[in-house]
């Protein structure tokens, strides 16, 4: 069935203006003035902004963590991020047992059948040797052309710096990009058990033991590695720090193909935040840093040394005990209590991914930070130049998935975990007053959100095939 949107003002990364869209099956066929259709079903977007649907790409869904599991899945992951104007998300493959391709049909096992935005996968490297090495050459015929590795979690997750420089080498040899989890391993360690030696064990000190020096000094490292690996191009995960956004400009100043993002949470919470009654629902890896922090990585959207805005979605219950009505439903998922005496035992991870473009849309473009067009750039059309899903995704061009979102900039909203949609129990915005906000989304031109009502399904999202993506600075 045809849709003709009409009378909306278009928003791209780089254009405003007035048109009419014209949907067909899957995809937009015809942009132009004063169109019609004799079949269509016409939509009147008056007043409204028409957006390409948000690219999102770090959420983790279905995550296992300390005993528990992340509370959002593909499907509640993807409502929550299409009531917030987000239409891809990519997740993370974890490298469990077994070959990199087996990790990922389980992973699409899971996700496959729930999925209810489109998604893509990352690949976590976490061990490293030449079997892994040739599989790595693999994965873009698996859809996958970004990996990622972290400079923490050690014993569990990270890679010795040897070992991050060859897989950097082997990913920009196969096309793929490579993404660092940047912080020392090391001092976060020692800090850890001395913390816990001296009794503190308050969500505070998950802070207190993981220095901003330690994320800055291990992303000047990454950017090192990679240029050392032939210029191999690399991408800041999760930037939280005033000091992460210098060692940006400083690796773009000297010619490296790096690029970062950030999240909503580091331009607007403290390390202070966990010191709350309630601090637990702040806890997550990499933490919130000074409002000194904040003020610089604003500095850093707003120069576009940052490229895009992500969320690092990985929500948990506060109160796992206690159930919420979810679809009517009653759920309990373990959550932040199993640390509520011991701040390394508070599952790492926030809700996100439905608040990304609501919020910053009020913050940023509302408060003349950013332009309605670096807007869209950030959460739309960067993500997906970036990734290899350009201009399938994050575009409004004839050609392009119909993902759309008819956003009303006038329109009011107190925000908190009943409209946000995340599966878990809190908001970290809870009673924040917005202006502007989705009002309609579509994803492949369905409607799959109209108001208060959902009308996407589990299995409605499709998994995507990824293609090598671009380096922008």
């Amino acid at each position: 069935m045809a849709i003709l949107i009409k009378h909306g003002t278009l928003v791209t990364a780089s254009e405003t203006f007035k048109a009419d869209i014209l949907v067909e099956g899957e995809k937009i066929s015809l942009i132009g003035q004063d169109l019609t259709h004799p079949n269509a079903e016409e939509i009147d977007a008056s007043g409204l902004l028409v957006l390409p649907g948000g690219v999102d790409p770090h959420v983790h869904l279905d995550l296992p963590m300390f005993n528990t599991v992340s509370s959002d899945d593909h499907y509640t992951g993807g409502k929550a991020a299409a009531f917030g104007g987000t239409t891809t998300v990519i997740d993370f493959v974890p490298q469990d047992e077994g070959t990199l391709a087996e990790n990922i049909d389980r992973w699409r096992a899971k996700a496959d059948p729930k999925a209810s935005v489109d998604y893509g996968f990352h690949m976590n490297i976490t061990r490293f040797d030449q079997a892994v090495a040739k599989e790595i050459f693999s994965l873009p015929d698996l859809g996958i052309t970004s990996l990622k590795v972290f400079t923490a979690y050690n014993n569990r997750l990270r890679l010795s710096d040897g070992e991050i420089f060859r897989v950097m080498r082997v990913a920009h040899a196969a096309g793929i990009l490579t993404l660092v989890h940047a912080e020392n391993g090391d001092i976060i360690d020692i800090l850890v058990d001395e913390a816990l030696a001296a009794g503190n064990t308050e969500p505070y000190f998950h802070a207190k033991t993981r220095p901003a020096w330690g994320t800055v000094e291990a992303s000047l490292r990454a950017a090192a590695l990679a240029a050392q690996a032939g210029d191999a191009p690399l991408y800041l995960v999760h930037m939280n720090t005033g000091g992460e956004v210098d060692q940006l400009a400083y690796a773009q100043a000297h010619g490296l193909k790096m690029m970062g993002e950030t999240c909503p949470q580091y331009l607007f919470f403290t390390e202070d935040d966990l010191r709350r009654e309630d601090g637990a629902k702040w806890v997550c890896s990499p933490p919130m840093r000074k409002a000194k922090d904040n003020a610089r990585l604003w500095e850093g959207v707003e120069s576009q040394t940052i490229q895009v805005m992500a969320t690092d979605h990985c929500p948990f219950f506060y109160d796992g005990t206690t159930p919420i009505l979810y679809e009517g439903q009653p759920v309990a998922i373990p959550g932040k209590e199993l640390g509520k005496d011991d701040f390394t035992k508070i599952p790492n991870g926030l809700p996100g991914v439905g608040d990304r473009m609501p919020i910053i849309w009020t913050e940023g473009v509302g408060t003349g930070r950013m332009t309605p067009n670096q807007f869209v750039a950030m959460h739309c059309t960067n993500p997906a130049r970036i990734f290899g899903l350009y201009p399938q995704k994050g575009a409004l061009i004839p050609g392009a998935d119909a993902d759309i979102a008819l956003w009303d900039p006038n329109k009011a909203v107190t925000y908190g975990a009943n409209v946000a949609r995340h599966r878990t129990d809190y908001s970290l915005y809870e009673g924040w007053q917005l202006k502007g906000f989705p009002v309609k989304v579509f994803l492949r031109g369905k409607m799959i959100v109209d108001g208060e009502n959902w009308y996407g399904s589990p299995g409605s999202g499709r998994y995507l095939h990824r293609q090598e993506g671009e380096i922008l600075q």
